[in-house]
This record gives C-alpha cells, sequence and structure tokens, in this order.
C-alpha cells in the first residue's frame, strides 16, 4: 500500500526571455516556468508534477497547489487504482474551490499539476511509462478514467468503449511500431518571433540538416514581416516539408481570414490560435473561410467542454490538446478520446518547460489506443531545457523515442529547481 503523506510546491522559473526563446506576437518576453510539486508517500516512492507558466504569476498557481493538496494528502494509490474517475473527481470537486473556476484558470492549472503528479506515482510504483500504463489497461479501465460529464450529447462512455474495443486487437503492432521507430515531430525552435531574420534562415537551414520533415513558425507581426519570414523557411525547407504557423491569439476573426489568406502561397498547413481561444464560432468562421489550411487550436482551452464544442462546430482541424492547461491525466485522456471519435487528430501543444516530456506519452497512447492512425498526426518539438530532466525526451531524425523509465517524465533534477526556485535561486539572485 501507497499513500501520499506530503505534498510540496516549489515555483521554478528559466529566464528565457533574455534569449527571447519562445517569443510570439502575445508573449514576447516569456520566462519558461512551471509550478512544481512533489508529492512523497509513507513507502518513499514519489510523484512529480507540474503546470506550466511564462513567469509573472506562476506564484499563483503554487498557491493554488498548496490550496489543493488536502485533496490528495492521505490519499491511497489503490483508491486511485480502484476507480481513477471517482479520484479525479475528487480533486476536482471542492465545492468552495470550485467556485473560483470552475474548471478554468488559476485552480484549474493547479489540478493538472497534483493529478499529473499522482499519475506520475502510479506509473512509477507500476514500474511503466505512463503511455505504456495507459496502453496496457482495457478499454473498461480507460473508460473508467474519464468524467463523462458534460460530454454525453458529443460523445458517451458507450461509443468511447466501442471505439476503444475496436482499435484494441492491433494495439501490440503500434507499441512495436513505435518502439521500432518513434513518433513523428516537428520542429518549432526555427521561428520564435523575436529571431532575426538571420537567425530564422540559420536554423531552418540546421532543421532540414537536422532531418526534420516539418517546422512551425510564429506570425502576427507587420503582414510584410510574417511574408518575408515565410519566404526565407520556405526557401530552405523547400515545399515537400509541411510548414506550420501560429498566431498565438492576436487577430479578431475578419482580421485572421484576411491574414491567413496572404499567406497561402507559402502553403502553410495549419494557422494556429488565429483568434481568441474561447471563440468558439470565430474559430468556425475561420476554418470556412481559409479552407484547405486547417485551424489548430487547445493549448488554451481550459477544459474538455471547450473541446467538446469545437469539435461538434467543425472548428478545428487539429486538436492541440495542452498536458497542463486540461485538468491532467483524466482530462486529456477525455478530450483525446472526443477528437478521435471526430476524425480530428491530435498533435499535442508542447512549447514550454516539460511540456515535451509530459505530451510524449500523450501521443504514443492516442496513436496506440485511441486514433490509431498517424495520418495528419505529430507533435511539436522544441529545443529548450530538457537538460533539466531526469528523464529528458529523446529525439531521432526527427522522432520521438519512446520513454522507457517508469513514470510520466515529469521529474526536474534537484539541483535544477534549486537554482531556478524564484526568487531565491542562484540563477534570480545573479
Amino acid at each position: 500500500m501507497t499513500t501520499i503523506t506530503g505534498v510540496r510546491a516549489r515555483d521554478i522559473r528559466f529566464p528565457t526571455s533574455q534569449g527571447l526563446h519562445g517569443s510570439d506576437a502575445m508573449n514576447p518576453d516569456p520566462d519558461y516556468s512551471a509550478a512544481y510539486v512533489v508529492l512523497s508517500t509513507d513507502d518513499g516512492l514519489e510523484g512529480h508534477g507540474f503546470t506550466f507558466t511564462i513567469g509573472r504569476g506562476n506564484e499563483l498557481c503554487v498557491a493554488a497547489i498548496e490550496a489543493l493538496a488536502p485533496r490528495v494528502h492521505g490519499l491511497d494509490l489503490d483508491t486511485v487504482r480502484a476507480d481513477p474517475g471517482a479520484f479525479w473527481r475528487h480533486v476536482t470537486g471542492d465545492s468552495q474551490l470550485r467556485w473560483l473556476g470552475p474548471e478554468k484558470g488559476v485552480i484549474h492549472l493547479a489540478t493538472a499539476a497534483l493529478v499529473n503528479a499522482v499519475w506520475d506515482l502510479r506509473a512509477r510504483a507500476d514500474g511503466k511509462p505512463l503511455w505504456r500504463l495507459l496502453s496496457d489497461l482495457s478499454p473498461a479501465e480507460l473508460i473508467a478514467c474519464v468524467d463523462f460529464r458534460y460530454l454525453t450529447d458529443a460523445l458517451d462512455p458507450g461509443q468511447a468503449r466501442e471505439l476503444l474495443e475496436e482499435r484494441a486487437p492491433t494495439r501490440a503492432a503500434r507499441i512495436e511500431e513505435m518502439e521500432r521507430d518513434g513518433f513523428p515531430a516537428y520542429t518549432t525552435s526555427t521561428g520564435w518571433l523575436g529571431y532575426t531574420d538571420d537567425e530564422v534562415r540559420r536554423l531552418a537551414r540546421e532543421a532540414v540538416e537536422e532531418g526534420w520533415g516539418d517546422v512551425k513558425m510564429k506570425v502576427g507581426g507587420p503582414p510584410a514581416d510574417d511574408a518575408k519570414r515565410a519566404a526565407i523557411i520556405r526557401e530552405e525547407i523547400g515545399l515537400e516539408r509541411r510548414l506550420m504557423m501560429d498566431a498565438n491569439q492576436v487577430w479578431d476573426v475578419p482580421e485572421a481570414i484576411e491574414r491567413t489568406q496572404r499567406l497561402a502561397e507559402f502553403e502553410p498547413y495549419w494557422m494556429e490560435e488565429p483568434t481568441s481561444p474561447d471563440d468558439v464560432l470565430g474559430h468556425a468562421a475561420i476554418a470556412r473561410a481559409i479552407a484547405p489550411v486547417r485551424v489548430a487550436t487547445g493549448e488554451h482551452c481550459h477544459n474538455r467542454v471547450m473541446f467538446k464544442q469545437l469539435l461538434q462546430a467543425e472548428a478545428i482541424g487539429v486538436c492541440q490538446v495542452d498536458a497542463c492547461r486540461l485538468g491532467g491525466v483524466n482530462e486529456v485522456l477525455a478530450v483525446v478520446l472526443l477528437a478521435a471519435h471526430h476524425g480530428v487528430p491530435v498533435c499535442p501543444h508542447a512549447g514550454g518547460v516539460g511540456l515535451c516530456e509530459l505530451t510524449q506519452h500523450i501521443s504514443l497512447f492516442d496513436y496506440v489506443c485511441a486514433g490509431a492512425s498517424l495520418e495528419g498526426r505529430m507533435l511539436e518539438y522544441v529545443d529548450h531545457l530538457h537538460e533539466h530532466f531526469l528523464d529528458p525526451v529523446r529525439m531521432r531524425d526527427g522522432r520521438y523515442i519512446p520513454p522507457e523509465q517508469p513514470g510520466y517524465s515529469a521529474a526536474i533534477r534537484g539541483d535544477s529547481l534549486d537554482e531556478f526556485e524564484y526568487p531565491g535561486g542562484a540563477a534570480w539572485r545573479s
């Protein structure tokens, strides 16, 4: 028996703004940060989890984790295994804290950190990387992880179980394929908005030399600048590679349509976050107007209900679920199943500290158990900060090599935690 006996939350920030890494039209100077939590237990095991922010306000997420901590303190891991859906409803079910959401905002970000830490603990206890733990669960066990409240008009438990059962006989072949070949990725590291044209050209050329098949760039600056940078990248990567574009929410709906159409000559595969992430009908209007360019969004969709509406409205062609914006693994599973039911590929958002480490598990599970196809599926890769993780992502020829160590790959090195803890760590004192 493993019982959670302690919860410690820490404010960890990396000064990425110094090199403008992660810069985009909405966020010009991000400091990639993690509200980081460690669960201690009575038998010495630990669970690690975090939620992602970009600097100021990270302390609010730490405070929210501390407010939610009593929901997991004293929890027995066998109870989680027996009814993982009830566990999630318990964490999200504090009637007074729900008033601060419900299921959105800082409280929900904190939920992600705690829920992810519990799943990390469970995977460590079971001796499996999370993607294999999930892939080894039966359809009935996976359905038991999901809270279907508010979803049954789009997907009910019976439909979800039927989908999983249909794909179950061929799971083993897809696991073998992933362990042999890895999961396809694209790189975002070529086109941050704060980079100079020379930097963009150099990084795009290096991406081709390193074997990347697809790349993404940021747009949303002056139209002439967007076009010039797109031309540079296309010149370096050719037309045989996919070029994705990300506007990071800066446009109104008519402007998003007009700006995307002006960039159509560069053959973008998708336009990401073209407008407010809350505007379901706006995304639907954009999707109709810019086709065949796809609309991609999800990193700021705060719960499964938003994804349900986007999918019902045929507003997105790419589902960019975020491992830390939603309420942890349980809610991510709900969205993966919704997307598979609607035939929309899941391409998780991974532009942030530790998100590559987490989302590789999501993409692998989706392909093995739910989506069962690589058509349109690829996972973002950002070449920043992996050295701080105990189980960092491994890449080969533009593909993620599946993690083998038990857990959710969430654990940050102890020396990095001490150095980058805000405000007292050495990185911030200097």
